[in-house]
């Protein structure tokens, strides 16, 4: 921190001298402008000009050139003129060259008041102080992560406001099985930061493996507003997973798996679950197939035209079919959403074949259909919306590049 502060200091110097600079030419300056004033005969031309204009005039009246109303005329002209000329030049005396200088310090002292109580107001000293504790405790030979917890709550208590330290107390604690430390650690956050579905979800998850992974009510309730705020949350989907999964029910906890995966960027965590999805589907008599990065399908972004948007609700059932061109086989691959998700990004591979004999490995281009159900049918019905794209190439799937399937049409 006084790394910090002499920083700020040098930062005010520059400002300051600034602030002191005018009083230092203050003198030179006074001076010129005196001399130039003194020396100005400005005045004195105007008063030459307006006297050779109104002989002129005269000159002119006398030669019978102008009557006399049109010589008086212009004489209130020329005398209108000198006195807007002469009024124009008229200048306040000029003030003592020190004048004022006694306002000057005192702009210096509220200038450096007002910018160390911005700081401490607006500033980020408390993370400075966070951030010094974990150089400190990974700079020290005997530095641990107990060690590491315990500064961390002496910084809550502290600053029990600041966000950072209980975002930060939070991993620490669950990494080493302090699970109700954990929770109190995350409350205190959700108390700052609000019930955001990120956090909510984590309290969700830490709850339901403290109740050694059981859907317990309150971590249902917990779910059930993650999902109503954010239905594509990738933590409560994989929770929902394990959950399926425990309970027998593994084609479901492929369908929640799946659909957590489209919304993970963490390579790690989508492996971990492509391979719980693997053994779902081994336990389904379902021949896994090859789902890492390199396997075959289309990365789609599926998205709801605004200008139809109104015509369905949010719990209306959204299929996203991938079929060959010749229209001749099965869907090769289906995924099945809710509007309220959308826009929302899905995979489609062989992992989500409706049959081994129709996959979408099989085809090197397939047409891309999405359709909005009320009904919730696979077949279609009049009514429902629906966008498609054809001939969409078929190959390794990439993180970046995504089919854009834009719903907008109503299908009669």
């Amino acid at each position: 921190m006084t790394l910090l502060w002499i920083a700020i200091a040098v930062l005010l110097l520059p400002a300051l001298w600034l602030l002191v600079l005018p009083l230092r030419n203050a003198r030179r300056l006074h001076d010129q402008q005196h001399a130039f004033e003194t020396n100005d005969t400005s005045a004195e031309q105007n008063v030459a000009i307006f006297k050779r204009r109104l002989s002129s005039l005269e000159a002119a009246r006398a030669r019978g050139d102008i009557g006399a109303e049109r010589f008086e005329e212009d004489r209130l002209e020329l005398e209108r003129s000198l006195l807007e000329d002469t009024a124009a030049r008229e200048r306040r005396p000029l003030k003592a060259a020190g004048a004022g200088r006694f306002a000057v310090p005192v702009v210096m002292v509220a200038m450096v008041v007002v910018s160390v109580l911005w700081y401490q107001q607006e500033g980020a000293e408390g993370d400075l102080v966070l951030l010094s504790v974990q150089q400190a405790v990974q700079n020290d030979p005997d530095g641990s992560l107990a060690l590491y917890i315990e500064r961390m709550e002496e910084q809550a208590e502290r600053q029990p406001d600041n966000p950072n330290v209980w975002s930060l107390l939070f991993p620490a604690y669950r990494e080493t099985g302090q699970l109700p430390e954990a929770v109190d650690a995350l409350e205190h956050l959700i108390g700052i930061e609000g019930r955001i579905p990120p956090l909510l979800a984590q309290l969700a998850q830490i709850r339901f493996f403290m109740a050694e992974r059981e859907l317990t009510d309150e971590v249902q309730a917990l779910v059930d507003e993650t999902l109503a705020q954010d239905p594509r949350q990738p933590t409560v989907l994989g929770l929902l997973g394990v959950n399926a999964f425990n309970n027998g029910d593994y084609a479901q906890a492929i369908d929640h798996w799946r659909r957590a995966i489209a919304n993970i960027e963490d390579p790690n965590t989508v492996t971990s679950l492509r391979e719980g999805i693997r053994v779902a589907q081994e336990r389904l008599g379902i021949e896994p197939e090859q789902t890492n990065a390199e396997s075959s399908g289309i990365r789609v972004h599926v998205s709801l035209d605004e200008a139809i948007a109104e015509r369905v609700d949010g719990d209306d059932t959204v299929f996203i079919t991938a079929r060959d061109l010749e229209g001749e086989l099965p869907p090769l691959a289906v995924v099945q959403a809710q509007v309220a998700e959308l826009p929302m990004t899905v995979v489609l591979d062989n992992s989500v074949a409706m049959s081994p004999q129709a996959q979408i490995s099989q085809v090197r281009e397939a047409r891309l259909v999405v359709r909005v159900s009320p009904s919730g049918q696979a077949m279609p019905q009049p009514g429902d919306l629906f966008g498609d794209l054809e001939s969409v190439s078929v190959g390794p799937i990439s993180d970046d590049e995504a089919a854009e399937v834009v719903i907008n049409r109503v299908f009669e």
